[in-house]
């Protein structure tokens, strides 16, 4: 993870809609996905499986994790962000977030639903209480 926490996280238009359309795709289940760069600069989405298919809860399919933090490697890109959904729940980082938190300097995505519409917050959880990071969209070039 990288050693200092971003003051704002950066993605490109077409990153934002990988999320978006992993998290339309996999609902009412929450979706999962890894989140690789530099600094506060996003260069990949990888989705990952959520071995828990539940609309409450999430958690990665190991050998799917592990080939996404192998890739990264390769790419020499840090694992910056972890995102996930609430399609049933609230736009704020929910109590088994803050348990289940295993990187504290990364930046947690929450996307949730309101209506039909889909939202992303960002989070870091190394405290008691969530530090919103807010996420810049940048056009595709």
């Amino acid at each position: 993870m990288t050693e200092q926490l971003p003051d704002y996280l950066v993605l490109r238009e077409e990153q934002w809609n990988i999320m978006l359309v992993d998290v339309i795709k996999r609902a009412p289940e929450e979706a999962c996905g890894l989140l690789g760069g530099k600094g506060r600069d996003v260069v990949d989405v990888i989705p990952v499986t959520n071995v828990l298919h539940s609309p409450v809860r999430y958690r990665m399919a190991p050998e799917e994790q592990l080939a996404a933090f192998n890739y990264l490697d390769q790419l020499d890109l840090d694992p910056i962000g972890i995102y996930h959904s609430h399609p049933i729940g609230p736009q704020v980082p929910s109590e088994t977030d803050f348990k289940e938190s295993y990187y504290p300097e990364a930046v947690y995505l929450i996307w949730s639903r309101s209506g039909d519409d889909w939202n992303c917050r960002g989070f870091i959880l190394s405290t008691d209480d969530p530090i919103e990071i807010p996420l810049k969209i940048v056009r595709d070039k």
